[in-house]
């Protein structure tokens, strides 16, 4: 009689290099394919071999494959060692001490460096903490984007605000505690003390927590509170500037003056700018100079 059983074969991922994200606080939020990665890997490359281990025993698997760090600074000269693996037809999956590699933690180099080799690259995809602050902030999430961690120093720090302060998509940054109150006062400054934006301390963990309202009122809660914990800030994008007739009657005349009919040049400029077709119309007709 056959054997109905199926033959072991390889693992979906053999010969690949994984990106494995692994839970940013609750350890139930681990997939069960992050869960078999680090059972079955040939290697694991942990940014932390300590944290990593403390997860695994958390979630019960045993890591049967070698265990390696891979941080940022050994992650260029590693890189190869480990992607010599990944040719060789193993496995070796990358993680971080929380979330996905390579936002803001080690990973890039390797996949920057594995796309060079012509080696194959996939994920394991999972928690994010970027993500959950995103969508906990009660913030526009069509469109957004993400700064990780502002400058440690004043003047550079003041500077990157500045050049963000017109960015109109809802922004996410990474913060440490001790750094908080004074970043969170260095973008009421540079964002306007009004701008709404969320703090999200601890996310999914048991103590997690997120405080919303302007930035000058988080600003001075951060520093009373002296807030703990791994943070991520969501600020609101920049308000949509009003266009007035005023602003845009010149842009009519200027078309005109071109050879552009009055009436096209109204129609076109008023749909752009979001101003009254009429109202600029009438402005355009009281400002062209006389025949």
């Amino acid at each position: 009689m056959t054997d109905p059983s199926p033959v072991p074969g390889p693992a979906p991922e053999a010969g690949s290099l994984v990106l494995a994200a692994t839970p940013i606080g609750n350890a139930e939020d681990a997939s069960p394919r992050l869960i078999r990665l680090l059972a079955d890997a040939d290697v694991v490359a942990a940014e932390d071999t300590r944290r990593l281990h403390g997860l695994a025993g958390r979630l019960g698997v045993e890591v049967r494959g070698k265990v390696t760090s891979y941080h940022e600074h050994n992650e260029t000269a590693r890189a190869d060692e480990l992607l010599d693996v990944v040719a060789g037809g193993g496995t070796v999956v990358v993680v971080t001490d929380a979330g996905m590699p390579s936002v803001s933690d080690p990973g890039y180099r390797i996949v920057e460096r594995a796309i060079e080799r012509d080696l194959r690259v996939t994920v394991a995809p999972g928690p994010s903490a970027v993500l959950t602050a995103l969508a906990l902030s009660g913030l526009p999430t069509d469109r957004f984007t993400f700064e990780g961690f502002v400058p440690r120093k004043a003047g550079d720090r003041a500077r990157t605000l500045g050049t963000l302060a017109a960015e109109p998509r809802t922004m996410v940054f990474f913060e440490a505690p001790h750094r908080i109150a004074e970043t969170l006062g260095a973008m009421a400054t540079a964002f306007g003390e009004t701008r709404p934006a969320a703090v999200a301390r601890e996310l999914t963990k048991t103590y997690e927590e997120v405080l919303r309202g302007p930035l000058a009122d988080l600003a001075e809660r951060a520093a009373a509170e002296q807030l703990r914990g791994e943070i991520c800030v969501v600020v609101s994008g920049a308000p949509a500037v009003q266009a007035s007739v005023d602003d845009v009657v010149g842009e009519v005349l200027d078309r005109v003056a071109q050879g552009e009919r009055l009436k096209t040049a109204v129609a076109d400029v008023a749909e752009t700018a979001g101003v009254p077709k009429r109202d600029l119309y009438a402005a355009a007709l009281a400002a062209r100079p006389p025949k």
